[in-house]
């Protein structure tokens, strides 16, 4: 064999390696596809009992896959399925972190859910706040080497609160660099760390303790409500679960036996915030035999359309991708849990 020849095949055998590689290697990217359509009677207890629910209410999720090269190509050749980069899928997290925040928001999610459904039911109920979930920490902060992602800030100088906006408003009456001692959990342990505030990040004089956060509360009643989500997470689920549990617990029949899917976090006061995916659950609704399907609702603005995937909100998203994949399903737009109960009342 010449030189040339055995350089030409080395060459085929390295070039076959990296294609190889190239194909079958996880690669930093990540495919989101329609996923599944879930009856929230088989997560959701009242009293402790199988909810007593004349129809179906659907949390309604996506998968989400790291992929490698051959995964990549079928999903860029899928109209159904959208290609994120790990920051977008992560938030820029780790997987072990992005797996606690979304635990933190379904917790969230069925809690603010529950005040929901109580108030709305006339059942006693009462929220309690417990602190602040840190859901991030910049690497600005002075409290870096303490805090992790899943902990819970309870009070700072011995001073508790009972809200975010408390913690917040107390620190941010001081300027940047003031010593602050926080007592935290840590894996249901209660420690304490003193450091300096810092700036927010994207500031230069707004004090904070660097995280991101969001409200950790409990809510008990004599009509005790609980919920196994099992490895679903996120806070999307929030207004399916405030119907479910508001139907199991008010003397109407809601649902009336019809299919309702929907999606869209949820708050204390009611209101309906957007979600990501929102194409991809409208056609696993439809798959799962859904013939209404809540989804959120903004005024569609300049403003706003600027920071919506693809330019579009929502309910934009969800009315386009009905129009292809799910023509005999009514997407019905929402502010409010309200919003939602009146509809279903009136039709």
């Amino acid at each position: 064999m010449t030189k040339t020849k055995k350089r030409l095949k080395i060459i085929g055998v390295v070039s076959l390696v990296v294609i190889l590689v190239a194909l079958f290697v996880p690669l930093p990217l990540y495919s989101e596809t329609p996923g599944e359509a879930d009856d929230l009677k088989s997560y959701i207890k009242v009293d402790g009992k199988k909810p007593k629910v004349d129809g179906q209410y659907m949390i309604t999720a996506v998968y989400l896959s790291q992929v490698n090269g051959i995964g990549a190509i079928i999903a860029a050749l899928n109209p159904t399925t959208s290609l994120m980069t790990s920051r977008e899928a992560n938030g820029g997290s780790s997987a072990t972190e992005s797996k606690e925040i979304n635990r933190i928001y379904m917790d969230s999610a069925v809690n603010e859910a529950k005040v929901n459904a109580y108030k709305a039911a006339q059942v006693p109920y009462k929220r309690t706040f417990n602190g602040i979930y840190v859901m991030s920490v910049q690497d600005t902060s002075n409290f870096k080497k303490y805090l992790k992602v899943g902990d819970t800030v309870t009070a700072v100088d011995q001073k508790k609160f009972d809200s975010a906006q408390g913690f917040q408003k107390y620190i941010r009456a001081r300027k940047v660099g003031t010593k602050l001692t926080i007592t935290y959990k840590h894996k249901k342990q209660v420690k304490q760390a003193t450091g300096k505030s810092a700036a927010l990040e994207g500031t230069k004089k707004l004090p904070g303790m660097g995280i991101g956060l969001t409200d950790s509360v409990a809510v008990s009643s004599p009509r005790k409500i609980s919920a196994d989500m099992g490895e679903i997470g996120g806070p999307s689920g929030g207004l399916m679960f405030a119907l479910e549990m508001y139907d199991s617990l008010a003397n109407e029949n809601l649902a009336n036996g019809r299919k309702i899917a929907g999606t869209g976090t949820i708050d204390k006061a009611g209101h309906v915030g957007e979600i990501g995916g929102i194409d991809k659950k409208v056609i696993v609704a439809h798959e799962a035999g859904a013939k209404i399907f809540f989804a959120p609702y903004i005024k569609p603005t300049k403003q706003n359309l600027k920071y919506e995937l693809d330019g579009q909100t929502n309910y934009q998203q969800a009315v386009k991708t009905a129009k292809k994949y799910a023509p005999n399903m009514k997407i019905v737009p929402v502010k409010t849990f309200n919003d939602a109960l009146t509809y279903l009342r009136d039709n």
